[in-house]
């Protein structure tokens, strides 16, 4: 079971309408496209590796035989650079990135070409690894970070939110995710980030599995604690924003989809969970 079948874009503060547009960029094993996709939008998942991009298309075909998507949903997965999207401007109604913008040295210019390819009023999630478990990381193994394509840099939350604003989007949302993988990770870069025949990683190891696969009752007592644990130890942070709409004719005053993003709020109430 790949840990990669988590998702980290809370989709109760994120939502998707059938026949949204939806950019999922450096889609790696494809974990949003694929949640996207079954909630009826019409999805580009976009990866600059080439095996990844062929293992996503093989999903996406097999999603569809399988009947996994409603009437009207479509999904197509392209190699692409993030720093220059071959896609005209407004072309998306929401715009995910994962987990990627820690790999990229000119994450202003990414942020760039995600707000240009995305309409006004649209909506964008960010996940970066949070300071905290990341420094931990860094500061137990080189190897975790100081490989070919690892991770260049850590995020502060706050530092995540400014560059979103400079980029000219307006955030309206935060939390944490995968309180239960931070350990996992400390593990391993104490152990070796290869060694996963190490007893204690593999043991931790398990016990994900049970959380993804487990029994009601095992599943619900992860959950509960990794809801806990998320606000002190998430080893995702995941921000939210939306794109302005343009100046209206007269007023000069912009909009920013009060509607959707009250939506969002209520949503994210529901969920119990913190938002910035």
């Amino acid at each position: 079971m790949e840990l990669s079948t988590v998702l980290t874009v809370d989709f109760s503060r994120f939502p998707l309408a059938a026949g949204d547009r939806v950019l999922d960029l450096g889609c790696g094993g494809g974990r949003h496209a694929f949640e996207a996709y079954r909630r009826g939008a019409r999805v580009v998942a976009l990866d600059r590796n080439a095996d990844e991009i062929a293992e996503v298309r093989k999903w996406f075909a097999a999603m569809e035989l399988a009947g996994e998507a409603p009437a009207g949903a479509s999904a197509v997965a392209v190699e692409g650079d993030a720093l220059a999207l071959p896609f005209p401007d407004d072309s998306f109604d929401k715009v995910i990135i994962s987990e990627v913008m820690e790999h990229i040295p000119d994450d202003k210019g990414v942020l760039a070409e995600m707000v240009r390819v995305l309409k006004p009023g649209g909506s964008i999630a960010i996940t970066v690894p949070r300071w905290l478990p990341e420094k931990i990381c860094w500061a137990l193994s080189d190897e975790y970070h100081e490989v070919e394509g690892g991770h260049i840099r850590i995020y502060r939350g706050d530092e995540l939110v400014e560059k979103m604003r400079g980029a000219g989007l307006e955030p309206y949302g935060t939390h944490h995710a995968h309180a239960l993988h931070s350990p996992y990770w400390w593990l391993k870069c104490a152990l070796g980030v290869d060694n996963d025949k190490a007893l204690p990683v593999r043991a931790y190891h398990q016990l994900l599995v049970w959380d993804i696969v487990g029994t009601p009752v095992v599943s619900k007592l992860t959950r509960y604690a990794e809801k806990a644990l998320n606000p002190a130890i998430g080893k995702s942070f995941v921000a939210y924003a939306t794109k302005p709409r343009r100046e209206a004719a007269a007023g000069g005053v912009s909009a920013v989809g009060a509607s959707a993003v009250g939506a969002v709020a209520s949503g994210a109430a529901a969920s119990g969970g913190e938002t910035a």
